[in-house]
């Protein structure tokens, strides 16, 4: 089972992706957390990546999509992925959707998760207090956030018409939402 979880910076995608990791014994494939990983590793990819988050955009999609395309064609991986926070763009959503087809899989349920800008200021900083995220500086979130409607309002359209999309109100306590996600799932 394959599995998209999409929202905005703070939306919750990241909760529940570890709880459906757990439940269909799967991997959690974070965007974030590769490009963070990338930056720790000083990479020079992970030094495009630092300046753009720094200044609030998007990373490119080249570097996201390469990061990709490895974990798709990993046997081990096949069929057991849930994405959390890509696609972000329609370029990565198309880019996905040929990787899948290449690699004989596909998209089960695609999450959008809704939640308005003052749930996610709130949020964002609980989180910079907890996990002391250098990416959680409230100005750059509030960037990111505005990006993230912009850019990301044409992969709403695309996902929206198919069957197995489901919009979440993202602003319920973590397990309301955790408890709707499985009411779709049904494992």
């Amino acid at each position: 089972m394959n599995i998209i979880l999409f929202g905005p910076p703070g939306a919750g995608k990241g909760t529940q992706a570890k709880h459906l990791v757990k439940k269909i014994n799967g991997f959690q494939i974070s965007t974030g957390e590769m490009l963070r990983d990338e930056i720790k590793k000083d990479t020079e990819i992970g030094k495009i990546i630092i300046n753009d988050m720094n200044d609030g955009k998007f990373v490119s999609d080249e570097i996201v999509n390469s990061l990709i395309k490895k974990i798709l064609f990993d046997p081990q991986k096949k069929d057991k992925l849930i994405f959390d926070g890509y696609p972000r763009s329609i370029n990565q959503a198309k880019n996905l959707s040929l990787l899948l087809n290449e690699s004989n899989q596909k998209i089960d349920f695609i999450f959008f998760l809704n939640v308005n800008k003052k749930t996610i200021i709130e949020r964002i900083e609980k989180r910079k207090i907890i996990e002391n995220r250098s990416d959680d500086e409230l100005n750059t979130i509030l960037k990111r956030y505005d990006t993230y409607m912009e850019t990301t309002k044409p992969v709403l359209d695309f996902y929206s018409e198919k069957a197995n999309f489901h919009e979440i109100d993202g602003a319920f306590e973590i397990d309301e939402i955790t408890t709707k996600i499985d009411t779709f799932i049904n494992v």
